[in-house]
C-alpha cells in the first residue's frame, strides 16, 4: 500500500496526498478541514496533526487511546479493545 510510505509524524500532507491520490485534492480537503491555511502553510491544528504518527491520528479521530483500541496500519482504522 502506498500510504505506507507515509506513517510518521510529519508527513500530513505526503499521507493525505496519497490516500486520495491527487495532492490538489489532499490540499483542498486539509484547507477544508482547518489543517491548512489558504497560503498553503499548516495552521495550529494542523501542526499539531503533523506531529503526530499516522496511529496517533487515526487514535484521535476515534476518540482512543492506545490503552483502549488496536491500531491496523493496513486499513489506517482502530478497532475497540473488547
Amino acid at each position: 500500500m502506498e500510504t505506507q510510505r507515509f506513517m510518521g509524524s510529519g508527513q500530513l500532507v505526503d499521507r493525505l496526498t496519497a490516500q486520495v491520490r491527487d495532492r490538489g485534492f489532499a490540499i483542498a480537503l486539509l484547507k477544508k478541514r482547518g489543517d491548512m491555511n489558504p497560503d498553503g502553510t499548516l495552521t495550529a491544528k494542523g501542526e499539531a496533526r503533523n506531529r503526530m504518527t499516522a496511529e496517533e491520528r487515526a487514535l484521535d479521530r476515534a476518540g482512543e487511546t492506545a490503552a483502549s483500541a488496536t491500531y491496523n496500519p493496513e486499513t489506517n482504522r482502530v478497532t475497540k479493545n473488547k
